[in-house]
């Protein structure tokens, strides 16, 4: 069943794909992103199933733009992919107060945006998804990754908690989370690299920048195929609320899981026993 679906990010990297499978599978594609012009061309130019609009998603003024535009060309809107984010990496300690913000800025308050936009229009018509990519580094906190691990920790609680709010509504949430796929992320248009400013940091930011930076374009996943599960998730009847996608971030959130049984059992002696005592009488 053809499905109107907004993709935020468009122009690059997963974005691009997951557009361009959802084209090629008969959807009505709202694709969106900072530079409209380029999403057109990477995406093959007009077509009678595509919207391309421009989205910053830092803007709440945008994100109203895109879904107003969205509803005037198709009608609705079924399925909302939040994909745009990128990626301040370095040692806590040499992140300034300002990027810190930025990453959130893109990461948890830009798909906050959209989704904010959208609502009205998924509860208007009593149906709707709400898709967003967060990070296996939002399950499983990761060095030179603070700020990154500490945005898409923050989609997790936000997203898991929506849930609650729209179901009521017949509105689904999905939130994704992958492991390391071929993507644009690491690239430079996407990845903010830390100056070594601290000498205590300096050697180990050094390495780990050149050892990210060899991994661009050998990640073992293949974005194509992570953009068609997404869509099949968003055909699903009663779509999965969590999916972890890729072998490493099901390997890791496994071992997640584990941990968080374990140290919640060593826990228990200490922190089990601290209600008032008149509670207990």
């Amino acid at each position: 069943m053809s499905k109107v679906i907004l993709v935020t990010g468009a122009g690059r990297g997963l974005g691009t794909d997951i557009a361009r499978e959802a084209l090629a599978a008969g959807h009505q594609v709202v694709a969106t992103g900072r530079r409209p012009d380029e999403v057109e061309k990477t995406l093959g130019g007009p077509q009678d199933n595509l919207l391309v609009t421009k989205l910053d998603v830092t803007s709440l003024e945008d994100a109203e733009a895109a879904a107003q535009a969205a509803v005037e060309r198709f009608g609705r809107i079924d399925v909302l992919i939040n994909n745009a984010g990128n990626f301040f990496a370095g040692y806590f300690e040499e992140i300034t107060p300002a990027q810190m913000r930025q990453q959130f800025e893109t990461n948890l308050f830009g798909p906050m945006n959209v989704t904010r936009a959208i609502l009205p229009i998924m509860r208007g018509q009593r149906a709707g998804h709400v898709i967003t990519l967060s990070s296996s580094a939002g399950i499983i906190g990761q060095e030179f990754c603070v700020a990154y691990a500490a945005s898409k920790f923050g989609v997790e609680g936000w997203m898991e908690s929506l849930r609650y709010d729209v179901e009521p509504y017949n509105i689904h949430t999905t939130v994704v989370e992958p492991g390391f796929f071929r993507t644009e992320l690491l690239v430079d248009a996407s990845t903010t690299w830390p100056e070594p400013t601290i000498a205590d940091y300096a050697e180990r930011t050094t390495a780990t920048i050149t050892a990210w930076k060899s991994m661009n374009g050998q990640q073992s996943g293949d974005p194509a195929k992570l953009a068609r599960a997404l869509l099949t998730i968003a055909g699903q009847d009663k779509p999965l609320q969590r999916f972890v996608a890729g072998a490493d971030a099901i390997e890791g959130v496994t071992a997640k899981a584990n941990e968080l049984l374990a140290q919640a059992e060593a826990s228990r002696e200490l922190g089990g026993d601290l209600g008032h005592d008149d509670t207990n009488a």
